[in-house]
């Protein structure tokens, strides 16, 4: 079968690899779609991190039961979490399986079949598509959607998102159909074109003449935004952010991020700010994240590039330039 292989320094290449089998608890899935992340971008160039088949987020079709599964049937259609908890723990059986002691995490997704857990996949109805099963099965809708449940009850009129990524255009339209002020910042003019299609109120390109946080106030009357979302991953952002939001306010980090130093009285006690970390998404949030579609958040507008796994390595170009929305590397007919 033909599978991806990232090599580091900005390339990627289709490879032969014999088909995998199930193990116990696992099954094969034969892929029919699966998406790019920005997180692939690091070992796309090489910046340290392990190279290889590093896809993640994918919908399919069961091929092949492992012993023991009796909960799937070949021929289903599903999307399939990264994330498996063991299933047996009082997280698991809320469906919570990033919070797992024991959770696993899957890849290989960029080829043609690959193995996961039974209890990593959902059951996705026949008239959803692809695409929108993958985005409400993975990091495209399910950490924004999370992100968004973790926020306080009190009303939220504004949100402000720095870095346009894949998951930072998710948090822009989730948080655009929610009636919110959005105003989002990135570097790279098109990133804030496809947010500015997404519904976001507001865009800022980040620049030396750039005074981001003052803009931001500025578009606030003074006040500053009710959240500040940092999904850039840069020490530099997650700084702004807290400059930018209001006093009581929440910072919601949902990009990695190297060590950062902070004050805790200059930038929590004495102005009362609620930060928080957000990771992946809970596996029993499927079913409210269809309910959003349902009511007419078009999820599928985060998808931008569509390629076939042969053209994987302009998609990875265009991505990596920030040309991009969300990138599909299609395998069905």
């Amino acid at each position: 079968m033909q599978s991806l292989k990232i090599q580091g320094q900005s390339t990627v290449a289709c490879i032969d690899v014999p088909t995998p089998k199930p193990g116990p608890g696992e099954v094969l899935i034969q892929t029919q779609v699966s998406a790019l992340c920005g997180s692939e971008l690091k070992p796309y160039r090489g910046d340290g991190m392990e190279t290889g088949n590093t896809g993640h987020e994918s919908a399919g079709i069961v091929a092949q039961l492992g012993p023991g599964v009796t909960q799937l049937k070949e021929g289903q259609r599903v999307g399939v979490s990264a994330v498996a908890g063991c299933g047996d723990c009082a997280y698991c059986a809320q469906g919570q399986y990033t919070y797992c002691p024991d959770l696993v995490t899957f890849g290989n997704t960029h080829a043609e079949y690959f193995l996961t857990r039974a209890n990593a996949c959902h059951l996705l109805p026949d008239d959803l598509s692809w695409e929108v099963g993958l985005l409400i099965s993975g990091d495209g809708f399910g950490v924004p959607y999370h992100t968004s449940t973790k926020l306080k009850n009190e009303p939220i009129e504004s949100v402000a998102i720095f870095g346009m990524g894949p998951i930072g255009l998710g948090n822009a339209l989730l948080h655009s159909f929610l009636g919110r002020e959005v105003i989002v910042v990135d570097v790279v003019p098109k990133r804030l074109e496809i947010a500015r299609a997404l519904g976001a109120t507001h865009t800022i390109q980040v620049d030396e003449a750039t005074d981001v946080v003052a803009t931001i106030r500025e578009l606030t009357a003074g006040r500053g935004t009710d959240v500040c979302i940092e999904a850039a991953g840069r020490p530099a952002s997650a700084k702004q952010c807290f400059a930018a939001v209001r006093t009581a306010g929440t910072v919601a980090f949902n990009g990695e991020q190297p060590a950062l130093e902070l004050s805790p009285s200059a930038d929590f006690i004495r102005r009362d700010i609620t930060a928080l970390g957000s990771w992946y998404y809970h596996f029993s949030q499927f079913s409210a994240m269809l309910e959003l579609y349902r009511a007419g958040l078009a999820i599928d507008r985060l998808v931008t590039h569509r390629f076939a796994l042969a053209e994987a390595d302009e998609a990875f170009r265009l991505m990596a330039a920030g040309q991009t929305g969300k990138v599909m590397l299609e395998f069905g007919p």
